[in-house]
């Protein structure tokens, strides 16, 4: 009764297991599915290192398990020994050339898409005129927030990076506090971001990210680096190249500021203006390496501080107590310092700041 009752336990279990890794494999975190040429080459190399480990296994349990069915003493006798292979030449070659070979089948094409993955040329790359071929983005990773630069285009975002598809983007790794981690899952693997040192290399975008839940890809940081390092997190848009021009005219365009559409709006820009501008753009055209995170597209992100529903009520009770949220981060708090009303005419404001139409 109790063997019976442990099998169902068992099987209770798994059952519930698989409630939860229900939420594996989705399009826009898993790097299970690939959507650009670098995550697809790194998951080949995985289905490949996989497979071999798998072979190597299964071989080596169906030896074992005919070993302990032919050799049996039930079958043989207590005093039966199996010959003696010790010294075979035959059998010692095999098993010295066999892994050998796994190896070389496995490090060949890892070694080629090392050195592959690794060439970031292109980002140095002239046009005849001076001009930039391939796009190039600094990244700077911060307590606990992500800056975006694009330096061809003269352009700065935060916390949503938007790239085109179908073609290389190469990046330019920094952080600006402590050690933190670049990851895409679903596009390509992770790579450091130093204080000290600069790292770079290149992603391709196979998909446009609209059709996505929530229209993104979903970026990570992938090194510990504070209390809220899981909440560190960042959203990828991925379009047509005509559609990421028009982007970035539009940012360019944030140089000129626009009026509110609203006189609480108004108000709200003039709050702004006495209590945020210290650390926050909400021109994409200005400098990279503020204190606070670029505000010029606000209104198109998905998130609040990375991760809370973007709407105006998460807005007001971030703006009134960061740390509650988010703990760590270097914004402080304004709950004693606006009232409503002026968070009202803040919160407007903010979700007003928009170049997508």
């Amino acid at each position: 009764m109790m063997k019976g009752l442990k099998k169902w336990r068992l099987f209770s279990l798994l059952a519930a297991l698989t409630v939860f890794l229900t939420g594996c494999g989705e399009e826009y975190l898993s790097t299970l599915r690939p959507a650009g040429e670098t995550g697809q080459e790194q998951f080949n190399l995985l289905v490949l290192s996989t497979s071999i480990m798998v072979l190597v296994i299964v071989v080596v349990v169906v030896i074992y398990i005919l070993a302990l069915l032919k050799f049996r003493r039930s079958k043989l006798g207590e005093n039966h020994i199996p010959k003696q292979v010790e010294g075979n030449h035959t059998l010692e070659m095999i098993w010295t050339v066999i892994p050998i070979i796994l190896l070389l089948i496995l490090a060949v094409p890892t070694v080629y898409y090392t050195y592959k993955q690794g060439d970031v040329a292109g980002a140095e790359m002239k046009d005849e005129e001076g001009n930039a071929q391939n796009l190039v983005v600094n990244v700077t990773a911060k307590l606990y927030w992500w800056e975006f630069e694009y330096p061809d285009l003269g352009i700065v975002t935060s916390q949503e990076l938007v790239v085109p598809t179908d073609e290389k983007v190469y990046f330019n790794l920094k952080a600006g506090d402590v050690k933190h981690s670049f990851w895409i899952p679903a596009v390509g693997g992770k790579m450091d971001t130093n204080v000290d040192n600069l790292n770079k290399f290149y992603l391709t975008f196979d998909k446009e990210s609209e059709g996505l839940k929530d229209g993104v890809f979903y970026g990570k940081c992938a090194e510990l680096c504070g209390p809220s390092h899981a909440l560190m997190d960042f959203k990828v848009k991925s379009m047509n190249r005509g559609d990421f021009d028009n982007w970035v005219a539009a940012m360019q365009k944030t140089a000129e500021p626009a009026t509110p559409a609203s006189a609480t709006a108004q108000a709200g820009q003039d709050v702004f203006n006495a209590s945020c501008i210290g650390c926050h753009a909400v021109s994409g055209a200005g400098p990279a390496n503020a204190v606070g995170p670029n505000l010029a597209t606000f209104g198109d992100r998905n998130r609040i501080g990375g991760f809370l529903e973007h709407d105006e009520e998460n807005l007001k009770n971030w703006i009134k107590n960061p740390q509650k949220y988010k703990p760590g981060n270097v914004m402080p708090a304004f709950e004693s310092k606006l009232s409503n009303e002026e968070l009202d005419a803040l919160a407007e404001y903010l979700m007003g700041l928009s170049v997508e139409q």
